[in-house]
């Protein structure tokens, strides 16, 4: 397996950022019933506005595997984000690039950005019944769970908190 470099998107990459988003969450049937979602995803250009749209790339053949927004509290696409706290939203990797270590290598970005900010913690959210191999990946990066940070964007999708605490890391 070839060594997978993270960066940030640049415009020109947007477009085939749009397009792993919206494929991901597709294959994961996340976007089943949503109505404008996929819209969301796909505008890459404003999450590049007010957060760092960051993406995972075969170092070998230059191929982008995955792509993740990091943002910071009380910027546009923040949810649950408080004071000291960053978040990453919309993490995806491309369905044929399962299994290669992109999603963990995009959260591990978003651990060292924060850190790098002087974040005391980094929180996302995580669909309830989304695939055990993502809460797997979490909980295996130290994230907890923490039930008061659950919220529901719309009836029937309920998002369960998870928060990794910076400030008892080397």
């Amino acid at each position: 397996m070839s060594g997978l470099v993270v960066r940030r998107a640049e415009p020109a990459d947007h477009p085939a950022v749009a397009r792993l988003t919206v494929a991901a969450y597709e294959a994961d049937g996340q976007l089943k019933g949503e109505h404008g979602y996929g819209a969301v995803l796909a505008d890459v250009a404003g999450r590049a506005e007010t957060g760092e749209v960051l993406i995972a790339v075969d170092e070998a053949t230059g191929e982008m595997l995955g792509a993740v927004t990091f943002v910071l509290p009380g910027t546009p696409y923040a949810e649950l984000s408080g004071p000291g706290e960053a978040e990453f939203r919309m993490l995806a990797v491309d369905p044929a690039a399962q299994g290669r270590g992109a999603g963990g290598t995009l959260v591990r970005a978003c651990v060292a950005r924060a850190t790098e900010l002087g974040c005391s913690a980094v929180v996302i959210c995580v669909r309830a019944g989304m695939a055990a191999t993502a809460h797997r990946l979490y909980a295996g990066l130290g994230f907890v769970r923490v039930p008061e940070k659950d919220w529901s964007p719309l009836p029937g999708v309920e998002l369960l908190g998870l928060r990794l605490d910076l400030t008892d890391r080397p």
